[in-house]
């Protein structure tokens, strides 16, 4: 299963229970974001899409050195 997912992002692969969904894409947003790496539209697409049924989830991101 880790190896099916290795190299895919949010817009070809998601958790498939539900309930993980909302912490893996904000994880998936705060790795990007702390390290400045950028998205591609399918992946912006995917991780919109999920993240409109994570109302009000807290996301930090602590800046990389």
């Amino acid at each position: 299963m880790n190896r099916s997912k290795a190299d895919q992002d949010p817009s070809t692969w998601l958790p498939s229970a539900a309930g993980y969904r909302c912490p893996y894409v904000t994880d998936w947003v705060v790795d990007k974001t702390r390290w400045g790496l950028s998205i591609d539209t399918g992946e912006q697409a995917a991780l919109a899409e999920v993240l409109t049924a994570c109302p009000n989830v807290p996301v930090t991101v602590t800046p990389a050195r």
